[in-house]
């Protein structure tokens, strides 16, 4: 590999610059997903009241939208960096895919239920509960919910990790493997905060009565919020270090 002729994005040399057809793929999982979270939800409006009840979903869309975003940049910019394209890099990314597929509408139910409670029932939550039994209705929609944000993390994790672990094949210099081990960080963060989510829904459950209020039912989702913070520091603590790390 003739690394002087590889271009380069914030002093990472771009190695995966064919499109590849697992690459090519994933991008037509992740286009189909978004057609599953149009905003018409069972049919096409055929009045203009109908028309007005469709576009309150769009919230749900749009916050839908970024999320599988984010997840399929993350899996292309893994592509564009590395370009791996062996068996276990495919192995991974064909379960990205499946976990994508499996995803999208539990993510939707979520995401409704959030914004119809953020907008006092502006929004349609599409998050049906039977109420004798909506504890648990609830706590397994979030179960889902965090069970397929950390599988997705886990894998970028797992793909991230194996770039570093190919680091001598695909001569990595000192500021690539710090990049790649930052990636690692991240997505090994992300995993933990949405598995740590699933394991509160599970306590949520096995709660007593007493300990239940508006705000502790909902705790498996707050979670996510504390990631945020979580990876803000994160970034910002190897940010620092960057320069060090790159001359090392």
């Amino acid at each position: 590999m003739d690394l002087s002729q590889l271009p380069v994005e914030q002093g990472f040399r771009l190695r995966g610059q064919q499109v590849t057809r697992v690459e090519t793929f994933v991008d037509a999982a992740f286009a189909f997903s978004l057609t599953l979270l149009v905003i018409f939800y069972n049919e096409l409006p055929d009045t203009v009241a109908e028309l007005r009840d469709a576009l309150k979903r769009v919230p749900t869309f749009a916050v839908c939208f970024l999320l599988l975003s984010l997840f399929w940049t993350s899996h292309n910019r893994w592509s564009r960096l590395f370009g791996l394209e062996d068996a276990k890099s495919t192995v991974l990314s064909l379960a990205f895919v499946l976990v994508v597929l499996v995803y999208v509408y539990p993510l939707r139910m979520v995401t409704s239920s959030g914004l119809s409670l953020l907008t006092g029932g502006f929004v349609p939550s599409e998050l049906g509960m039977d109420r004798s039994q909506w504890m648990l209705d609830l706590q397994t929609a979030f179960i889902v919910y965090g069970l397929g944000f950390g599988v997705l993390s886990w894998l970028l994790w797992r793909l991230n990790a194996h770039a570093l672990r190919r680091a001598d094949d695909l001569s990595l210099d000192a500021h690539e493997r710090f990049h790649a081990q930052s990636e690692v960080g991240v997505y090994a963060l992300m995993t933990a905060c949405a598995f740590g989510s699933v394991l509160v829904s599970f306590a949520m459950l096995a709660a007593p009565a007493t300990w239940l209020n508006n705000f502790t039912v909902g705790l498996p989702m707050w979670l996510y919020s504390v990631m945020g913070g979580l990876l803000w520091t994160y970034r910002a603590r190897r940010g620092r270090v960057a320069p060090k790390a790159a001359t090392a």
